[in-house]
């Protein structure tokens, strides 16, 4: 097999991709991500060993976090920038072992500090520590796990540190992670209690994005959203961060450029800080994988902010007027690159070449509801246990998650039209936009679809389901009318299940498969302990 990746969903024949990835990638740019991966376990290992003496780098750990971010399904295809990130990572090490022997430090004998080839042979030697390089099938699902945990959290990571939110335990436990899944002599019980750890961290860092967002942005409070367009030229901002969503809207003030968000940009809608731009119009369009049609009907220039991307049609006309920022990256778009400390990412290029564009077609009209985040939700509270209270709400149905391509996932939209009308749909993430245009109605003027945002803002959800547990009185969350049917598609919907886990939260349903990077036995284990489960036949009655 010319590469091996299972990190995703929709990985051929829910086995692993061989040959090329389902997302896109090329077999050159997997084995680029997963010399990276390694790259940074180096770095970590050694980081690790200076910060227990208290040399750490702040520097080093913003390098992690990066390097672990743009590793994710459908985050960077530039095998450019994903080879300037290795190089760096070589030399990182470097300089981090000629410390740690000038302090006396001790350093782990592992083979990633050994590890220091050339660039050119970079490909060819990424196979030899690529996933399959761990031949113990329970011990790689276990690890694989744990990596892919620490790719959602460090996505979380980045996009609070760039509101200058940072945590030095969240960076301190990556690095013992990765060091963890390093060792050739870790037991399966250890890896165990290190998956659930991870999901511990992940609480942490969706909590601390919720504290950044919310004190920069005030929090998410009920908004009808436009899905129509206005008369100007655009720019369509994708992904997830709150900053660049911020930037982009000051710089583009009175320039008659209009703003609008795509896929998991559109919570930015349901925060006060960003309406008093009458230039931001409202959300263009559907979930992610829909790109292809709808940024051509678009007609102005798309900014990634983060991952989500789907490589272009070669018949594709938007890849001149296509940008990217951040952890993202695609050969042939032009890269924004990062603020300056203290200071702020340039988007002039962008908004001069919007200024040439037509305004966008109109694909759609009308106006969605969200922002039922936790603050504002438990504003209802009242309204929410009395309806429980009376038999108006008889149950939760908590449908979170990822959007993704195959077909099967119309299962969703089936599944939100067959709940009995006293159920109630709490949301996060991009999986929504197979039922939030749906008319579901409301239960006394709550409505049947609750949206509480990004992904990361299955947060959000907890926090509520942890207020109703008090407010009902129970011992436990799972006392709670509450069902669990959760999509997966890639690694921050890993976080957040480990997350779920972490807090006992069991019965969970994972669909529309279960990953490929479960092995039998791992599987078993979940099932055993917490109840995890396929998705539910659609007779939800």
């Amino acid at each position: 097999m010319s590469m091996f990746c299972y990190q995703c969903q929709e990985t051929a024949r829910n086995q692993g991709c061989t040959v090329k990835g389902v997302c896109g990638k090329e077999a050159g740019t997997a084995a680029l991500q997963d010399l990276l991966i390694y790259v940074t376990r180096g770095v970590a290992i050694v980081q690790r060993a200076l910060r227990q003496k208290g040399k750490a780098d702040d520097q080093v750990d913003h390098y992690i976090m990066d390097a672990l971010f743009c590793t994710i399904t459908n985050a960077n295809f530039d095998d450019e920038a994903l080879t300037d990130r290795i190089e760096k990572g070589f030399a990182l090490k470097k300089d981090l072992l000629a410390l740690a022997e000038k302090e006396g430090v001790q350093v782990p004998d592992m083979p990633e500090i050994a590890l220091d080839i050339q660039k050119a042979d970079y490909i060819t030697h990424a196979a030899s520590i690529g996933v399959l390089s761990e031949s113990n099938e329970d011990i790689r699902s276990l690890k694989q796990l744990t990596v892919y945990g620490l790719k959602g959290m460090a996505a979380y990571a980045e996009h609070a540190a760039n509101l200058g939110h940072e945590e030095s335990s969240l960076y301190a436990f990556m690095e013992e992670a990765l060091y963890q899944v390093s060792r050739t002599d870790i037991p399966v019980d250890e890896l165990i209690a290190l998956v659930l750890k991870t999901g511990e961290y992940g609480v942490q860092a969706m909590a601390l994005l919720d504290k950044a967002n919310t004190l920069a942005y005030g929090n998410p409070e009920i908004t009808k959203v436009n899905i129509g367009v206005g008369k100007n030229p655009g720019i369509l901002i994708s992904g997830h961060d709150l900053k660049d969503m911020e930037e982009l809207l000051e710089q583009t003030a009175g320039t008659g450029v209009d703003v609008y968000t795509h896929g998991e940009m559109l919570p930015a809608n349901y925060y006060p800080a960003f309406k008093k731009y009458p230039h931001f119009i409202g959300n263009y369009g559907n979930a992610w994988w829909k790109q292809r049609e709808e940024f051509e009907a678009f007609n102005g220039v798309i900014l990634f902010t983060t991952n989500c991307i789907v490589p272009l049609a070669k018949d594709a006309s938007y890849l001149d007027r296509m940008y990217t920022t951040g952890s993202s990256g695609y050969p042939g778009a032009k890269h924004i690159p990062a603020r300056e400390e203290g200071g702020k990412k340039d988007f002039s290029e962008l908004i001069e070449k919007a200024k040439t564009c037509q305004p966008p077609t109109e694909i759609e009209k009308g106006e969605i509801v969200g922002g039922f985040a936790h603050h504002q939700v438990l504003a209802l509270a009242d309204q929410v246990v009395e309806a429980v209270k009376t038999g108006a709400i008889k149950r939760f149905v908590v449908m979170a998650g990822c959007d993704g391509r195959h077909k099967s996932r119309e299962y969703y939209t089936d599944y939100a039209l067959a709940l009995p009308k006293d159920n109630v749909i709490l949301t996060a993430g991009c999986a929504k936009y197979r039922y939030n245009k749906l008319p579901l109605g409301d239960i006394n003027g709550i409505p049947r679809v609750l949206d509480a945002g990004q992904c990361n803002d299955s947060y959000s959800l907890v926090v509520i389901a942890l207020a109703l547990q008090k407010a009902f009185g129970l011992d436990s969350v799972n006392d709670l009318p509450i069902f669990y049917n959760i999509a997966w598609y890639e690694q921050k919907a890993v976080i957040v299940l480990l997350a779920l886990l972490s807090l006992g939260v069991k019965n969970i349903h994972l669909g529309p498969t279960l990953p490929a990077f479960l092995s039998p036995t791992v599987v078993n284990v979940l099932v055993e302990k917490f109840g995890i489960g396929p998705q539910p036949e659609l007779d939800v009655a």
